[in-house]
């Protein structure tokens, strides 16, 4: 049996190995941006968001390019840009996110809060 016969199997749903690695890129992107001091300009924010992906890319294995259109969650990466990317949750947010997903490490409860209200902001189309 193969890797995402296996997840499925296990889960009932449809997932396989490429949405851990999504999951895994996202949140070390994340973390990675937030590590860097906040940016001047656009030329400063472009180096930042390239050396965070070249982290990401190192990790993961992949190239940049790859790792950036593939592994990382466009959002991170915007609300970087937009000078949004608030790792920080507060109590009340921690533990109603911990209640739905027990299992989170707490960076990956971040990236969740993070995505859940940039993704619930996002005008329907």
């Amino acid at each position: 049996m193969d890797v995402n016969e296996y997840l499925k199997e296990i889960t009932g749903k449809d997932i396989t190995a490429k949405d851990f690695r999504t999951w895994a890129g996202t949140v070390l992107a994340a973390m990675a941006l937030a590590e860097l001091e906040s940016f001047d300009s656009a030329a400063q924010a472009k180096r930042n968001l390239r050396s965070a992906i070249e982290k990401v890319s190192a990790r993961l294995g992949n190239t940049p390019t790859i790792c950036r259109k593939c592994y990382i969650h466009p959002e991170v990466l915007n609300s970087y840009l937009d000078g949004n990317l608030i790792l920080q949750i507060k109590s009340q947010a921690e533990s109603e996110l911990r209640s739905d997903v027990e299992s989170l490490k707490p960076a990956e409860a971040a990236v969740l809060a993070l995505l859940r209200g940039r993704l619930a902001k996002e005008p329907e189309q």
